[in-house]
This record gives C-alpha cells, structure tokens and sequence, in this order.
C-alpha cells in the first residue's frame, strides 16, 4: 500500500463549491495521484488531504483552479489547547526536517486568516504571539520571505450563526497558490471578442478541467459562439475546434454585446482571441456547421469535447431544416442559398450530442457540457445516457428564478462499432428541458406581458408622487432606449 506520508490544508475559495470535488477527482485522475481524504465535510473551505510527497501535491496546484493555496500541515485541532500541544509535539518530533525554515538563513513571515470571523490587527499579532515557542531564528520579511507559514480559523459557514469559538484550527507551511490568476487573465472584461453567450472565464477553466484537456489534446465544441471555452482548454495545451450553426457569430459580424461599442472592430474573431492570451498556435479552426448533420469523418476522434448547448434564451436553438414548397424554384445557379432552419429541441440536441460523442471521443476521452432545468422537476432519471459514456460528474449552478443549469461529465468507456449507426444508443427520459424555453418564460406567477404593465403602472405613479413633491421626474428608460437608438444608428 503506497504511504501517505504528506499531509496538507487545502483552502478552497468558497465559490462554485459544489464543483470542487469534480475538478478534484478529475484532476487526481488526470495525474495520475494517490490521495486520501481526512476530512468528511466538503462543503468547508479547508480540506485535509493526504498525498505521498509534496511533489504530487503540487502537481496538484499547479492545475486547480477553485484552489486557492496549498500548505503542508503543522497541526490541527478544534481547541485551542489541543491545537499548541500538537503543534509542540509536531515541531519536536520533525526537528530534523523542519531545521532548515527554521534557521537563521530563512526569512519568514506568519499570516492569519480566519473565515466567517474578522480579527483585528491586533488582535491577529496577538495569535502568533501564542506561538512564540516556535524555534524560528530568520529574520521577519513581510514582501519576500523565504518561507510563509499561516495560521487558519474556521468559524462555521453560516455568517448569521457564528459559533463562539472557532470550529476548526490549522497551521502550516505554504507550499503554492493555485491557478486563480487565470481567472483575472481570461477575464471577459478584457477580451478582443465576446457575446451575450460567452462563457464565464472561471467556469470555462473548471469545464477544461473537468475534461482534463492535456498538452497537446484535440479540443473540439460543436456550439462554439464566440470560443471562450476554446480560450481556457488552449491555456492548458489543448488544440481547438469548434463549430456553430451562426454564420454572423463565427464570424464576429453580429451586433455587439458590448453597450459603450456601437460596431464590431474588423479584427475582433475567436482566432484573435487566442491570440491576445498567447495561444494562437493552438486554434486549428471554426467552421460553420449544423450539428444536427454532422459533417466529420468516422475516424476522427477528439480527447475532449466541452460545450454549453443553447438553450432557446439568449440564443435560439435551430437546426437546418430542407421545407418542401410547391412554388416553382427561380433560383439560379450564382444565387446566394441561405438555408432554411427549424426548431432543435433540446431532447434531439442532447440525444444527437451523446450519440455524437460515443463516436469520436477517445476511449477514455470526456465529454463536458451543460444541462437547463427547473428546480422542482429536477430527478437523476432526466439525465441522458448513453451506452458507451459513463456520467461521472454533477454539478448544479443556480441560475434565475426556480432555474439551475448541472454540468454533466461523461466518459467513454466502450468503443463505439459503427455497425450501430442505425440504432440510438441514447436514453433520456421524462426530461421537462424539452420544453424549457416556454417554461422559462411562460410558467412565472405572472406573463410577460402582465409584468411590463405592472412596472409600467409603477413608473406612472412613481413620476405623479414626484411632481406631488415639486421634483422633476425624470424618465430613465426613455434615455436608455434614446442610447441604445443612437449606438446603431
């Protein structure tokens, strides 16, 4: 049996937390990493874990974007008392090991962080003047020491119900941060080219990881848009493809999304996105394409295929669709044919997504993308399936109102013989997203149209209790429809 002999705090930030333990276990995976889990309760920021050295450890944050920092544990308790005698006990049992951070060659600094609980300065000097038994001889260097250690208090998650003491004390060495810069350098605030659509960058990092996109896989997303999740798997190595149903977004030619931009800027497209984060070498293409007909080879195969399907909201979900007319065809040869669309539902979608994947994923390679649904109908049954691809994520972010999009992880786990063309091998059954769209916007406790009259009915006697006290009433949703004329005029 391997020995884990490293144990480590790992701090989590306290954002997506459900998704945490997929990018986890896909990430140990991916590694190829021995673990074991000491703590029980996932939903706290700080998790003990056990690794076999600090080298796999740090394999770890070197990938993990939900991670904040890594540290080498020292000691942990849920008492104060308990926790200095294990800190004693830990410092004198390790004093060879532990020489060298604490000598007087080794500049140090002591942070302390609490959660759910603010501590005054002073009050944070006063916790590390408890530890004054440690035998730390280096001098203090507050900008660039050479070893960090820091003190951690966890006080429960519920800000309403702090506990009077903390629930959980740790102390260890910082090891490394872990990759949330990347959230600030994808950041869509910044970017050459994005829509209404695009993908958030932190959730677009945790898609690519959850695919386990390695250097040098082939990427594909058969809803591309404007390619934020091409951005985050090319960050990680990844060769990207993509297609979308939109000629005018592959092409960066649809309205801005933007509302300071009145038009779009002739080199705004998803090749100049990866560009701007140093990854053009990795974008092999995006090409216009329904996916309802698929168009690739069936011995193309892809290591990873990450997307978020429309869902009928911002964007429409269509397919290309041939309508039979018994007028006589005038077209000539040089005309330009633009073809004729009809609704995609989203059952057919997912079933054709799932199909699609069992025939050219990679056998072990990951399929990642999102599923719309509402709360109250929410059962494991509605889940699609398939016979080759094995679901081993499940994530739920909370979206508007009674809604929730999961993000679904599958992998192949059988080859896919292409002498069942003929046959679905997808299940998905007793699924309410068929119908989401009308739902979304037909099934509130009031219409749209009775919503706009009611904050319509407001406005006017908002404006008549104004001009009652003597102001000016001043009508601001004139002025936005006044600004958004003026940009495309």
């Amino acid at each position: 049996m391997l020995n884990m002999a490293f144990k480590c705090i790992l701090w989590f930030a306290q954002e997506h937390v459900n998704f945490r333990i997929s990018e986890f276990e896909s990430l140990a995976k991916m590694f190829g990493l021995q673990f074991r889990l000491v703590s029980q309760q996932l939903l706290k920021p700080f998790w003990i874990v056990e690794f076999p050295s600090e080298k796999t450890a740090l394999q770890y944050a070197s990938r993990s974007v939900a991670l904040r920092a890594i540290f080498e544990l020292y000691s942990y308790a849920n008492t104060l008392p308990d926790f200095h005698n294990r800190l004693r006990s830990h410092v004198d049992t390790h004093q060879k090991e532990l020489a060298r951070h604490f000598s007087s060659d080794s500049s140090f600094k002591i942070t302390v962080e609490t959660y759910n609980k603010h501590f005054s300065q002073r009050e944070k000097v006063e916790k590390i003047e408890t530890m004054d038994y440690l035998p730390i001889e280096g001098a203090v260097d507050l900008k660039n020491p050479l070893v960090e250690w820091w003190y951690l208090e966890f006080w429960g998650l519920d800000p309403k119900a702090v506990p009077p003491v903390p629930e959980d004390i740790l102390f260890g060495r910082l090891l490394a941060q872990g990759q949330r810069h990347l959230i600030k350098d994808l950041s869509l605030k910044k970017r050459k080219f994005i829509g209404n659509t695009s993908m958030d960058a932190q959730l677009s990092l945790l898609m690519a990881n959850q695919a386990m996109v390695r250097d040098g896989d082939l990427v594909f997303d058969p809803f591309v848009g404007t390619g934020s999740l091409l951005v985050s798997a090319a960050k990680f190595g990844g060769y990207v493809l993509g297609a979308d149903i939109d000629y005018m977004m592959v092409h960066a030619q649809c309205r801005p999304s933007r509302i300071s931009q009145r038009v779009r800027e002739k080199d705004e497209s998803i090749r100049a996105n990866l560009k701007q984060y140093g990854c053009a070498d990795r974008y092999m293409d995006v090409l216009v394409a329904d996916f309802s007909n698929p168009l690739w080879h069936p011995r193309l195969s892809f290591d990873s295929i990450i997307t978020d399907p429309p869902y009928g909201i911002r964007e429409a979900t269509e397919k290309v669709e041939t309508k039979k007319s018994a007028k006589e065809d005038t077209r000539s040869e040089d005309m330009i044919h633009y073809p004729s669309t009809s609704h995609y539902s989203l059952q057919s979608l997912y079933c054709d997504l799932l199909e699609f994947s069992a025939k050219h994923l990679k056998l072990g390679g990951r399929l990642v993308c999102w599923l719309p649904f509402h709360r109250e109908d929410y059962d494991e049954e509605m889940l699609p399936h398939h016979k080759h691809l094995r679901l081993v994520a499940n994530s739920e972010q909370p979206l508007t109102g009674n809604t929730s999009r999961r993000l679904l992880t599958y992998e192949k786990i059988s080859e896919y013989s292409h002498s069942e063309a003929s046959e679905s091998r997808t299940t998905f059954v007793n699924t309410p997203s068929e119908d989401f769209r009308d739902r979304y916007f037909n099934n509130a406790l009031e219409s749209r149209k009775d919503r706009r009259m009611r904050k319509s009915e407001l406005r006017e006697l908002g404006r008549l209790e104004m001009a009652s006290r003597g102001k000016i009433p001043t009508d601001a949703r004139a002025k936005k429809c006044d600004l958004n004329k003026a940009r495309f005029a």
